[in-house]
């Protein structure tokens, strides 16, 4: 007897190779599988511009970083204390303007070498609603805590969605001929305008990514994390304690469902051994005796070397570096 429905994703595409380069843009999710694939030392890059949620935000970074378009000074506005861009999230939002200015463009830079030699790309969408400033009538990735009243609040039609994803996605086909797109929902719940909003929310990005996938199948396809979290685990104990973010036990579950869905074989066997020799180094030796902690770190270095040996592609990887500085 079954107690659970189990999310089927099909046949593996083998679309992701341990040595590739990754973008990941979009939701809080993004940050969380680009977290695991750093785990992995897969070359990925995560939201070079911060944290986007709705597809007219997306885009719109889409098309700065393409375009590598820097950010001028008069896009920036004081808040908070802070120069804050309404492109950017504010991570990135600093007292001073010329830094912050800087800092961004900085950002937009690498985020367009990134997108220009990645062979993949994965964006998330969280929702559908969109804050459209009253003053130019663009939309904004964030608010910055700027009063309520200067912004529209309004959900995106299915039409207006398909529009700006269809042009998005041909534009990167164009920039980048050889990029594969991952589309995905993020099983994150936006419940601050009710449950039914974001049921609401959810299923017009889904029908609105539907849409687009005719037309750009060949390149491009949709991954189901927020049906597996869903229908799937389907259960509170897989939440965090506020019931809306995936808890790292779900988090690690979608991120096996997307390694068995796009890792290739031997890709897979690499990401298992990568994740251990990460935990490794995420570990500091209790013990204050110095030859015990030089015994620790000369051993950890032999496993880097014996990983980067067998995995040439990885000698660049920062973390492996430090840890063969530490020997």
């Amino acid at each position: 007897m079954e107690f659970r429905t189990t999310m089927k994703t099909g046949e593996n595409r083998g679309w992701l190779h341990h040595s590739d380069r990754v973008m990941l843009l979009g939701s809080c999710f993004s940050d969380n599988i680009g977290t695991k694939m750093h785990g992995a030392f897969i070359d990925a890059t995560v939201n070079p511009m911060g944290t986007l949620y709705n597809p007219m935000s997306i885009a719109r970074a889409v098309d700065r970083l393409i375009d590598c378009r820097p950010m001028a000074g008069q896009e920036l506005f004081m808040q908070g204390g802070v120069w804050n861009s309404y492109d950017f999230h504010s991570r990135h939002s600093m007292p001073n303007k010329q830094v912050t200015i800087d800092r961004m463009n900085s950002r937009i830079e690498m985020g367009h070498q990134a997108l220009k030699t990645a062979q993949l790309l994965t964006i998330t969408m969280g929702t559908a609603i969109v804050y459209r400033l009253k003053a130019t009538g663009e939309v904004v990735a964030n608010c910055h805590k700027v009063p309520q009243h200067e912004f529209e609040r309004k959900m995106a039609s299915v039409g207006d969605m398909v529009q700006v994803l269809d042009t998005m996605l041909t534009r990167l086909h164009d920039f980048n001929p050889g990029l594969r797109v991952i589309l995905t929902v993020s099983p994150i719940r936006h419940i601050a305008d009710g449950l039914d909003v974001n049921s609401l929310s959810k299923a017009a990005l889904r029908v609105a990514i539907h849409e687009v996938l005719t037309r750009h199948h060949e390149y491009c396809e949709y991954f189901p994390a927020y049906e597996i979290m869903l229908d799937d685990l389907r259960d509170y104990r897989f939440y965090t304690s506020d019931m809306v973010h995936p808890s790292e036990v779900a988090v690690e579950y979608i991120w096996q469902a997307f390694q068995a869905t796009y890792l290739d074989d031997h890709s897979a066997l690499a990401v298992a051994r990568c994740e251990r020799i990460h935990k490794r180094l995420q570990h500091r030796p209790m013990s204050t005796n110095r030859e015990t902690v030089d015994r620790f770190n000369a051993d950890t270095a032999s496993v880097v070397r014996n990983l980067i040996k067998e995995y040439p592609y990885l000698e660049k990887n920062t973390e492996l570096l430090k840890a063969l500085e530490r020997s």
